[in-house]
């Protein structure tokens, strides 16, 4: 932990005083030098994606927002511009901090309504809008069985209520201890990370293994079914028979934060939280995450 100098907007911008932010991949990966090729870091860097705060002051050129307003959303640090969406990209200086700036014309920052706290707000930014951009990928039709690996995770978390919304029956990995959480949120079964898969699923998401290791996964899939991933490396083609699709939506095209705040509303998105930070607790919250088994999102409170 460090002090460094308050963010302040530029045109297009807004600063945000932070009251929550939740702990993804990305704010351990990218500090350790994954992306070095693509993102050389200078340091201080503030990590930190997903955000609910207050708008604290406005630059010049913005109307979407005001002095007051409660908001919430996802953006990435600034060094990883190459990687967001070209048109529109969601920017921040990094939302585990008191204040942060953002770009304002992005669907992926949207007012935070009075019935959505803060912590789940945070908690589902990222997570909630990646499940949405999953369902909308693979078209779920009722009646259809799918298998999601990771399902204890952030996204995995927020998915599987969705597919249940759909009238799909939800086969879920999950430990022992994670098993009443999962049929809670709408999984007809769990099955254990080593257990074997079951055959012919219509469906099956991939929120957790890298994307290279996918054909015990792409083997439990039916001739015609869709295998959909979010993680890297990019996935290689294990059968012909099935849609594998990368699924990652920077830009808001499938549904951006104001859709994840409707959905969270009518009790389609839960916020599950496994654990709460204070900030100075942060770089714990980022130890757990890397080190510890994890169940939905790790949040820190300002």
């Amino acid at each position: 932990m460090a002090d460094v100098p308050v963010p302040r907007p530029g045109p297009g911008q807004i600063q945000v005083r932070i009251a929550a932010a939740s702990i993804n991949p990305a704010d351990v990966v990218l500090p350790g030098g994954v992306y070095r090729e693509r993102a050389e870091l200078s340091f201080p860097h503030v990590p930190g994606n997903d955000f609910a705060g207050t708008v604290t002051e406005i630059g010049p050129g913005v109307t979407a927002f005001r002095e007051g307003d409660e908001i919430f959303g996802q953006a990435v640090p600034r060094v990883l511009r190459p990687l967001a969406d070209p048109v529109r990209p969601s920017l921040s200086t990094g939302s585990l901090a008191e204040y942060a700036v953002f770009e304002a014309d992005t669907p992926l920052l949207a007012q935070r309504p009075p019935g959505l706290g803060v912590a789940e707000a945070a908690a589902l930014a990222t997570s909630g809008l990646t499940a949405r951009a999953l369902i909308a990928t693979a078209r779920p039709q009722r009646g259809e069985t799918a298998l999601v690996v990771g399902a204890t995770g952030g996204v995995g978390t927020a998915v599987v209520p969705l597919l249940r919304a759909a009238g799909v029956t939800v086969i879920a990995t999950a430990t022992a201890a994670d098993a009443p959480l999962l049929r809670d949120l709408g999984a007809a079964h769990t099955i254990g990370y080593t257990d074997a898969y079951p055959d012919g699923v219509d469906a099956a998401f991939n929120l957790a293994l890298p994307g290279d290791r996918l054909t015990r996964i792409a083997h439990a899939v039916r001739g015609g079914g869709r295998l959909l991933t979010i993680t890297y490396p990019l996935p290689e083609r294990d059968r012909d028979d099935i849609d594998t699709k990368f699924v990652i939506d920077l830009g808001g095209a499938l549904g951006g934060m104001r859709e994840v705040a409707e959905a969270a509303l009518r009790g389609l998105l839960p916020a599950t939280i496994g654990r709460r930070y204070t900030l100075d607790e942060g770089p714990k919250a980022c130890v757990d995450f890397v080190r510890e088994h994890t169940t939905g999102k790790l949040v820190v409170t300002v």
